[in-house]
Protein backbone atom coordinates (compact mmCIF):
# COMPACT_ATOMS: atom_id res chain seq x y z
CA UNK A 1 0.00 0.00 0.00
CA UNK A 2 1.24 3.27 -0.82
CA UNK A 3 2.34 5.78 1.86
CA UNK A 4 0.57 9.13 1.75
CA UNK A 5 2.61 12.07 -0.25
CA UNK A 6 0.31 15.14 1.62
CA UNK A 7 2.76 18.56 0.91
CA UNK A 8 2.49 20.62 3.55
CA UNK A 9 1.38 24.33 2.41
CA UNK A 10 0.23 27.61 3.99
CA UNK A 11 -2.92 28.05 4.69
CA UNK A 12 -5.51 30.75 3.68
CA UNK A 13 -3.80 33.37 2.59
CA UNK A 14 -1.52 31.44 0.59
CA UNK A 15 -4.13 29.32 -0.66
CA UNK A 16 -5.72 31.99 -2.50
CA UNK A 17 -8.95 32.99 -0.87
CA UNK A 18 -8.29 36.03 1.70
CA UNK A 19 -10.26 37.23 4.36
CA UNK A 20 -10.67 40.72 5.57
CA UNK A 21 -12.78 40.96 9.04
CA UNK A 22 -14.44 43.83 9.98
CA UNK A 23 -16.76 44.93 12.84
CA UNK A 24 -18.19 48.18 14.87
CA UNK A 25 -20.46 49.25 17.22
CA UNK A 26 -23.45 49.98 15.31
CA UNK A 27 -24.29 49.57 11.77
CA UNK A 28 -23.51 52.77 11.07
CA UNK A 29 -19.90 51.97 12.74
CA UNK A 30 -19.00 48.88 10.86
CA UNK A 31 -19.86 50.79 7.14
CA UNK A 32 -17.53 53.35 8.18
CA UNK A 33 -14.82 51.43 9.29
CA UNK A 34 -15.35 49.99 5.10
CA UNK A 35 -15.43 53.32 3.96
CA UNK A 36 -11.98 54.32 5.88
CA UNK A 37 -10.21 50.64 4.25
CA UNK A 38 -11.61 51.68 0.80
CA UNK A 39 -10.10 55.37 1.13
CA UNK A 40 -7.25 54.18 2.16
CA UNK A 41 -7.46 51.59 -0.65
CA UNK A 42 -8.13 54.04 -3.62
CA UNK A 43 -5.62 56.59 -2.55
CA UNK A 44 -2.99 53.42 -3.10
CA UNK A 45 -4.58 53.18 -5.84
CA UNK A 46 -4.06 56.10 -7.30
CA UNK A 47 -0.52 56.74 -6.13
CA UNK A 48 0.37 53.19 -7.59
CA UNK A 49 0.98 51.65 -4.41
CA UNK A 50 0.57 47.93 -4.84
CA UNK A 51 -1.79 46.36 -1.97
CA UNK A 52 -0.40 43.54 -0.34
CA UNK A 53 -3.93 41.78 0.51
CA UNK A 54 -2.90 39.71 2.83
CA UNK A 55 -1.13 42.19 5.10
CA UNK A 56 -4.14 44.24 4.96
CA UNK A 57 -6.11 41.05 6.24
CA UNK A 58 -3.80 40.43 9.00
CA UNK A 59 -3.62 44.25 9.76
CA UNK A 60 -7.45 44.48 10.72
CA UNK A 61 -7.12 40.90 12.35
CA UNK A 62 -4.76 42.81 14.77
CA UNK A 63 -6.40 46.27 14.78
CA UNK A 64 -8.52 45.98 17.65
CA UNK A 65 -11.64 44.18 19.42
CA UNK A 66 -14.76 42.52 18.01
CA UNK A 67 -17.92 44.02 17.95
CA UNK A 68 -21.55 43.28 17.80
CA UNK A 69 -22.02 43.79 14.11
CA UNK A 70 -19.60 42.37 11.57
CA UNK A 71 -18.73 41.49 8.85
CA UNK A 72 -16.47 38.95 6.52
CA UNK A 73 -14.91 40.47 3.04
CA UNK A 74 -13.56 37.10 0.93
CA UNK A 75 -11.61 37.81 -2.17
CA UNK A 76 -8.65 35.32 -4.15
CA UNK A 77 -6.78 38.93 -5.21
CA UNK A 78 -7.35 42.64 -4.93
CA UNK A 79 -10.58 43.53 -7.28
CA UNK A 80 -12.57 41.01 -5.53
CA UNK A 81 -11.90 42.33 -1.86
CA UNK A 82 -12.57 45.84 -3.15
CA UNK A 83 -15.47 45.21 -4.63
CA UNK A 84 -16.53 43.60 -2.07
CA UNK A 85 -15.77 46.55 0.80
CA UNK A 86 -17.44 48.52 -1.94
CA UNK A 87 -20.69 46.42 -1.33
CA UNK A 88 -20.62 46.93 2.17
CA UNK A 89 -20.36 50.15 1.96
CA UNK A 90 -22.97 50.86 -0.42
CA UNK A 91 -25.28 48.94 1.93
CA UNK A 92 -25.36 46.20 -1.03
CA UNK A 93 -25.12 42.61 -1.10
CA UNK A 94 -22.60 40.59 -2.55
CA UNK A 95 -21.63 36.70 -2.53
CA UNK A 96 -18.03 37.35 -1.24
CA UNK A 97 -19.64 39.55 1.44
CA UNK A 98 -21.25 38.10 4.61
CA UNK A 99 -22.71 40.27 7.39
CA UNK A 100 -24.73 39.39 10.81
CA UNK A 101 -25.50 41.02 14.21
CA UNK A 102 -23.88 38.71 16.84
CA UNK A 103 -25.97 40.08 19.59
CA UNK A 104 -24.32 39.66 23.51
CA UNK A 105 -26.49 36.71 23.97
CA UNK A 106 -25.64 34.85 20.88
CA UNK A 107 -21.99 35.69 21.70
CA UNK A 108 -22.33 34.26 25.23
CA UNK A 109 -23.87 30.82 23.22
CA UNK A 110 -21.31 31.22 20.31
CA UNK A 111 -19.50 27.54 20.52
CA UNK A 112 -21.73 25.39 17.96
CA UNK A 113 -22.84 21.98 17.99
CA UNK A 114 -20.72 19.59 15.62
CA UNK A 115 -22.55 17.59 14.02
CA UNK A 116 -21.63 14.23 12.23
CA UNK A 117 -24.22 12.44 9.47
CA UNK A 118 -23.89 8.98 8.51
CA UNK A 119 -23.47 7.71 4.88
CA UNK A 120 -24.58 10.19 1.72
CA UNK A 121 -22.53 12.73 1.81
CA UNK A 122 -19.41 11.58 -0.38
CA UNK A 123 -18.72 13.12 -3.96
CA UNK A 124 -15.83 12.70 -5.94
CA UNK A 125 -12.35 14.76 -5.48
CA UNK A 126 -14.42 15.91 -2.23
CA UNK A 127 -10.45 16.50 -0.18
CA UNK A 128 -8.70 16.88 -2.97
CA UNK A 129 -8.77 20.91 -2.89
CA UNK A 130 -8.12 20.85 1.30
CA UNK A 131 -5.74 18.20 0.78
CA UNK A 132 -3.64 20.68 -1.57
CA UNK A 133 -3.57 23.54 0.20
CA UNK A 134 -4.55 23.13 4.06
CA UNK A 135 -2.01 21.56 6.33
CA UNK A 136 -3.97 21.10 9.25
CA UNK A 137 -6.57 19.34 7.13
CA UNK A 138 -3.99 16.90 5.53
CA UNK A 139 -2.48 16.31 8.83
CA UNK A 140 -5.80 15.23 10.09
CA UNK A 141 -6.34 12.93 6.92
CA UNK A 142 -2.81 11.44 7.50
CA UNK A 143 -3.36 10.25 11.10
CA UNK A 144 -6.69 9.21 9.87
CA UNK A 145 -4.76 6.87 7.24
CA UNK A 146 -2.30 5.76 10.11
CA UNK A 147 -5.46 5.02 12.13
CA UNK A 148 -7.19 3.00 9.22
CA UNK A 149 -3.85 1.19 7.93
CA UNK A 150 -4.01 -1.82 10.17
CA UNK A 151 -7.58 -2.56 9.13
CA UNK A 152 -7.94 -1.83 5.84
CA UNK A 153 -5.56 -2.87 2.25
CA UNK A 154 -5.84 0.58 0.27
CA UNK A 155 -4.91 3.90 0.82
CA UNK A 156 -7.14 6.78 1.91
CA UNK A 157 -5.00 9.42 0.09
CA UNK A 158 -5.17 7.77 -3.33
CA UNK A 159 -8.91 7.03 -2.90
CA UNK A 160 -9.71 10.80 -2.10
CA UNK A 161 -7.95 11.69 -5.21
CA UNK A 162 -9.37 8.87 -7.07
CA UNK A 163 -6.17 7.15 -7.82
CA UNK A 164 -5.81 4.36 -10.48
CA UNK A 165 -6.23 0.75 -9.23
CA UNK A 166 -8.06 2.40 -6.15
CA UNK A 167 -11.16 0.68 -4.71
CA UNK A 168 -14.37 2.69 -5.84
CA UNK A 169 -15.98 4.92 -3.02
CA UNK A 170 -19.34 3.39 -3.21
CA UNK A 171 -18.19 0.37 -1.77
CA UNK A 172 -19.41 0.16 1.86
CA UNK A 173 -16.24 -0.87 3.83
CA UNK A 174 -14.41 2.09 1.56
CA UNK A 175 -17.07 5.00 1.72
CA UNK A 176 -17.35 5.00 5.45
CA UNK A 177 -13.51 4.58 6.57
CA UNK A 178 -13.06 7.83 4.11
CA UNK A 179 -16.37 9.71 5.44
CA UNK A 180 -15.18 8.93 8.52
CA UNK A 181 -11.70 10.25 7.89
CA UNK A 182 -13.37 13.66 6.40
CA UNK A 183 -15.66 14.49 9.41
CA UNK A 184 -12.72 13.69 12.03
CA UNK A 185 -10.56 16.09 9.38
CA UNK A 186 -12.81 18.93 9.46
CA UNK A 187 -13.70 18.97 12.88
CA UNK A 188 -10.04 19.37 13.09
CA UNK A 189 -10.39 21.84 11.43
CA UNK A 190 -12.54 23.97 12.31
CA UNK A 191 -10.66 23.67 15.97
CA UNK A 192 -7.48 25.04 14.26
CA UNK A 193 -9.54 27.90 14.17
CA UNK A 194 -10.41 28.36 17.68
CA UNK A 195 -14.05 27.11 17.05
CA UNK A 196 -14.44 24.68 19.76
CA UNK A 197 -17.52 22.32 19.67
CA UNK A 198 -20.36 22.86 22.87
CA UNK A 199 -21.88 19.51 22.43
CA UNK A 200 -21.52 16.98 19.29
CA UNK A 201 -24.01 14.81 18.24
CA UNK A 202 -23.74 11.79 15.47
CA UNK A 203 -26.31 9.94 12.91
CA UNK A 204 -25.51 6.29 11.99
CA UNK A 205 -21.76 5.91 11.69
CA UNK A 206 -21.32 9.72 12.61
CA UNK A 207 -21.86 8.30 16.44
CA UNK A 208 -18.14 7.34 16.12
CA UNK A 209 -16.89 10.34 14.91
CA UNK A 210 -19.08 12.26 17.19
CA UNK A 211 -17.18 10.25 20.08
CA UNK A 212 -14.04 10.66 19.00
CA UNK A 213 -14.49 14.47 18.68
CA UNK A 214 -15.86 14.36 22.18
CA UNK A 215 -12.95 12.25 24.09
CA UNK A 216 -14.99 9.35 24.46
CA UNK A 217 -12.79 7.36 21.88
CA UNK A 218 -9.10 7.41 20.69
CA UNK A 219 -8.36 7.75 17.10
CA UNK A 220 -7.56 4.18 16.57
CA UNK A 221 -10.11 3.24 18.48
CA UNK A 222 -12.66 5.14 16.17
CA UNK A 223 -10.83 3.81 13.52
CA UNK A 224 -11.03 0.24 14.48
CA UNK A 225 -14.90 0.46 14.97
CA UNK A 226 -15.26 2.26 11.78
CA UNK A 227 -12.91 0.29 9.28
CA UNK A 228 -14.23 -3.22 10.94
CA UNK A 229 -18.05 -2.54 10.95
CA UNK A 230 -18.15 -1.38 7.42
CA UNK A 231 -16.41 -4.29 6.68
CA UNK A 232 -18.98 -6.18 7.99
CA UNK A 233 -21.89 -4.73 6.48
CA UNK A 234 -20.89 -6.39 3.07
CA UNK A 235 -22.01 -9.62 3.93
CA UNK A 236 -26.13 -8.22 4.00
CA UNK A 237 -25.11 -5.77 0.96
CA UNK A 238 -28.08 -6.67 -2.08
CA UNK A 239 -30.53 -7.50 0.33
CA UNK A 240 -32.01 -4.30 1.26
CA UNK A 241 -32.12 -0.88 0.51
CA UNK A 242 -32.67 2.67 2.44
CA UNK A 243 -35.12 5.48 1.19
CA UNK A 244 -35.38 8.93 2.49
CA UNK A 245 -39.13 10.12 2.76
CA UNK A 246 -39.82 13.87 2.94
CA UNK A 247 -43.34 13.74 4.56
CA UNK A 248 -44.99 13.88 8.33
CA UNK A 249 -44.11 11.21 10.27
CA UNK A 250 -47.20 9.60 11.37
CA UNK A 251 -48.36 9.74 7.39
CA UNK A 252 -45.21 7.56 6.60
CA UNK A 253 -45.64 5.51 9.45
CA UNK A 254 -49.39 4.88 8.57
CA UNK A 255 -48.66 4.00 4.87
CA UNK A 256 -45.11 1.37 6.88
CA UNK A 257 -48.40 -0.69 8.28
CA UNK A 258 -48.80 -2.44 4.95
CA UNK A 259 -45.06 -3.75 4.88
CA UNK A 260 -45.09 -4.82 8.70
CA UNK A 261 -42.01 -7.02 8.98
CA UNK A 262 -40.37 -6.72 6.07
CA UNK A 263 -39.73 -2.73 5.96
CA UNK A 264 -38.31 -0.64 9.17
CA UNK A 265 -37.62 2.86 10.36
CA UNK A 266 -34.40 3.16 9.95
CA UNK A 267 -33.85 7.08 10.99
CA UNK A 268 -36.06 9.78 11.96
CA UNK A 269 -34.29 13.07 11.24
CA UNK A 270 -36.78 15.60 11.65
CA UNK A 271 -40.94 15.83 11.67
CA UNK A 272 -41.08 15.31 7.98
CA UNK A 273 -37.72 13.64 7.12
CA UNK A 274 -37.54 9.86 7.84
CA UNK A 275 -35.14 6.81 6.53
CA UNK A 276 -36.92 3.82 5.68
CA UNK A 277 -34.87 0.42 5.33
CA UNK A 278 -35.96 -3.03 4.48
CA UNK A 279 -35.96 -5.58 1.84
CA UNK A 280 -35.16 -4.82 -2.21
CA UNK A 281 -38.39 -6.05 -3.35
CA UNK A 282 -40.78 -4.48 -0.13
CA UNK A 283 -38.77 -1.23 -0.91
CA UNK A 284 -39.66 -1.40 -4.91
CA UNK A 285 -43.15 -1.93 -3.74
CA UNK A 286 -42.86 0.95 -1.32
CA UNK A 287 -41.53 3.12 -3.42
CA UNK A 288 -44.63 2.67 -5.88
CA UNK A 289 -47.11 3.89 -3.23
CA UNK A 290 -45.07 7.19 -2.57
CA UNK A 291 -44.96 7.85 -5.81
CA UNK A 292 -49.01 7.22 -6.15
CA UNK A 293 -48.88 9.35 -3.28
CA UNK A 294 -46.92 12.06 -4.69
CA UNK A 295 -44.53 12.40 -1.79
CA UNK A 296 -40.63 12.71 -2.00
CA UNK A 297 -38.30 10.43 -2.05
CA UNK A 298 -35.30 9.45 -2.67
CA UNK A 299 -32.60 5.83 -2.52
CA UNK A 300 -29.43 6.94 0.17
CA UNK A 301 -26.63 7.25 -2.45
CA UNK A 302 -24.10 4.28 -2.75
CA UNK A 303 -26.57 2.28 -0.12
CA UNK A 304 -27.84 -1.80 -1.20
CA UNK A 305 -28.06 -2.30 2.46
CA UNK A 306 -30.65 -2.41 5.47
CA UNK A 307 -29.06 -0.86 8.27
CA UNK A 308 -31.15 0.10 10.96
CA UNK A 309 -33.66 -3.05 10.33
CA UNK A 310 -33.95 -6.89 10.93
CA UNK A 311 -31.34 -7.54 9.01
CA UNK A 312 -28.38 -6.14 11.11
CA UNK A 313 -29.40 -8.77 13.78
CA UNK A 314 -27.30 -11.33 11.82
CA UNK A 315 -23.95 -9.34 12.43
CA UNK A 316 -24.45 -9.26 16.11
CA UNK A 317 -22.07 -11.71 17.25
CA UNK A 318 -19.56 -10.55 15.24
CA UNK A 319 -20.38 -6.60 15.73
CA UNK A 320 -20.11 -7.49 19.29
CA UNK A 321 -16.52 -8.75 18.94
CA UNK A 322 -15.40 -6.18 16.72
CA UNK A 323 -15.83 -3.78 19.67
CA UNK A 324 -14.70 -5.75 22.49
CA UNK A 325 -11.88 -4.26 24.45
CA UNK A 326 -12.27 -0.88 23.70
CA UNK A 327 -12.74 1.27 26.56
CA UNK A 328 -14.28 4.79 26.35
CA UNK A 329 -13.34 7.13 27.91
CA UNK A 330 -15.72 9.86 30.22
CA UNK A 331 -15.16 12.77 27.25
CA UNK A 332 -14.71 16.65 27.81
CA UNK A 333 -17.47 17.47 25.34
CA UNK A 334 -21.08 16.52 25.89
CA UNK A 335 -22.47 13.90 23.85
CA UNK A 336 -25.95 13.68 22.67
CA UNK A 337 -26.68 10.18 21.82
CA UNK A 338 -29.37 8.97 18.57
CA UNK A 339 -29.27 5.60 19.95
CA UNK A 340 -31.50 7.31 22.71
CA UNK A 341 -32.12 10.72 21.85
CA UNK A 342 -30.52 12.39 24.89
CA UNK A 343 -27.12 13.28 26.65
CA UNK A 344 -24.92 9.98 27.35
CA UNK A 345 -22.05 9.42 29.39
CA UNK A 346 -19.26 8.63 27.35
CA UNK A 347 -17.98 5.88 29.05
CA UNK A 348 -21.59 3.90 28.67
CA UNK A 349 -20.34 3.52 24.36
CA UNK A 350 -19.24 -0.05 24.89
CA UNK A 351 -19.83 -2.72 22.51
CA UNK A 352 -23.34 -3.41 23.42
CA UNK A 353 -24.19 0.47 22.46
CA UNK A 354 -21.88 0.33 18.61
CA UNK A 355 -24.21 -2.58 17.98
CA UNK A 356 -27.47 -0.53 19.03
CA UNK A 357 -26.17 2.03 16.97
CA UNK A 358 -26.29 -0.01 14.11
CA UNK A 359 -29.40 -2.16 14.75
CA UNK A 360 -31.72 0.80 15.91
CA UNK A 361 -33.74 3.67 14.28
CA UNK A 362 -31.87 6.65 14.56
CA UNK A 363 -33.41 9.13 16.99
CA UNK A 364 -31.72 12.10 15.55
CA UNK A 365 -34.73 13.98 15.70
CA UNK A 366 -35.42 13.54 19.40
CA UNK A 367 -31.75 14.17 20.08
CA UNK A 368 -31.99 17.56 18.49
CA UNK A 369 -34.94 18.15 20.59
CA UNK A 370 -32.89 17.27 23.59
CA UNK A 371 -30.34 19.58 21.96
CA UNK A 372 -32.36 22.56 21.52
CA UNK A 373 -34.02 22.01 25.13
CA UNK A 374 -30.84 22.19 26.55
CA UNK A 375 -30.37 25.78 24.69
CA UNK A 376 -28.52 24.75 21.70
CA UNK A 377 -29.11 26.68 18.55
CA UNK A 378 -26.31 26.91 16.84
CA UNK A 379 -25.07 23.59 14.54
CA UNK A 380 -22.05 23.13 12.63
CA UNK A 381 -22.57 20.27 9.39
CA UNK A 382 -18.94 18.94 9.84
CA UNK A 383 -19.08 17.08 6.52
CA UNK A 384 -18.38 16.98 2.32
CA UNK A 385 -22.03 18.48 1.93
CA UNK A 386 -24.98 19.22 4.23
CA UNK A 387 -27.76 16.83 4.55
CA UNK A 388 -29.10 17.06 8.04
CA UNK A 389 -29.69 20.49 7.84
CA UNK A 390 -33.78 20.54 6.76
CA UNK A 391 -34.44 17.96 9.94
CA UNK A 392 -32.54 20.53 12.73
CA UNK A 393 -34.15 23.54 11.30
CA UNK A 394 -37.43 22.00 11.34
CA UNK A 395 -37.10 20.16 14.63
CA UNK A 396 -36.00 23.75 15.84
CA UNK A 397 -38.59 25.41 14.57
CA UNK A 398 -41.72 22.94 15.68
CA UNK A 399 -39.94 24.21 19.28
CA UNK A 400 -40.51 27.44 18.48
CA UNK A 401 -36.58 27.65 18.64
CA UNK A 402 -35.03 28.48 14.62
CA UNK A 403 -31.72 27.25 14.49
CA UNK A 404 -28.50 28.35 12.74
CA UNK A 405 -27.14 25.55 10.57
CA UNK A 406 -23.95 26.29 9.20
CA UNK A 407 -22.28 24.14 6.59
CA UNK A 408 -18.71 23.51 6.02
CA UNK A 409 -17.69 22.17 2.60
CA UNK A 410 -20.75 21.84 -0.63
CA UNK A 411 -21.05 19.84 -3.17
CA UNK A 412 -18.20 20.54 -5.63
CA UNK A 413 -17.41 23.37 -3.53
CA UNK A 414 -14.87 22.03 -1.72
CA UNK A 415 -11.54 24.15 -0.86
CA UNK A 416 -10.62 27.10 1.61
CA UNK A 417 -12.37 29.16 -0.01
CA UNK A 418 -15.68 27.34 1.15
CA UNK A 419 -14.01 26.68 4.22
CA UNK A 420 -13.58 30.29 5.07
CA UNK A 421 -16.83 31.74 3.72
CA UNK A 422 -18.18 28.71 6.49
CA UNK A 423 -16.11 30.45 9.24
CA UNK A 424 -17.45 33.87 8.51
CA UNK A 425 -21.20 32.72 8.47
CA UNK A 426 -19.98 31.42 11.89
CA UNK A 427 -18.16 34.54 12.60
CA UNK A 428 -21.08 36.59 12.09
CA UNK A 429 -23.36 34.79 14.25
CA UNK A 430 -21.42 35.34 16.76
CA UNK A 431 -18.91 32.51 16.73
CA UNK A 432 -15.65 33.09 18.27
CA UNK A 433 -13.02 32.39 15.26
CA UNK A 434 -9.10 32.93 15.28
CA UNK A 435 -9.09 35.19 12.22
CA UNK A 436 -5.00 35.07 12.71
CA UNK A 437 -4.77 31.25 11.72
CA UNK A 438 -5.24 32.31 8.06
CA UNK A 439 -2.44 33.96 8.40
CA UNK A 440 -0.29 31.64 9.66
Amino acid sequence: MSKPAIQDVRIGAAAGTVPWVLSGRSAAGLRGQAARLLSRLESDAARDVVTDVAEVGRSLVAAGATHEHRAVVLGDDRSELVAGIRALVDERAAANVFTGQATRQAQADSRPVFVFPGQGTQWVGMAVELLDTCPEFARGIRACAEALAPHVDWSLEDVLRGAPDTPPLDRVDVVQPVLFSMMVSLARLWRRFGVRPAATVGHSQGEIVSAHIAGALSLADAARIVALRSRALTAIRGRGEMLTVLAPNDRVRTMLADWDGVLAVAAVNGPATMTVSGDVAAMKEFGAALSAARMMRWRVPGVDFAAHSPHVEDLRETLLALAAGIEPARGDVPFYSTVTGRRVETDELTAEYWYRNLRQTVRFDDAVRTLVADGHTLFVECSAQPVLSVGIQDTAEALGRPAVLLATLRNEDGGMGRFLAALAEAYVHGVTVDWTTAFA
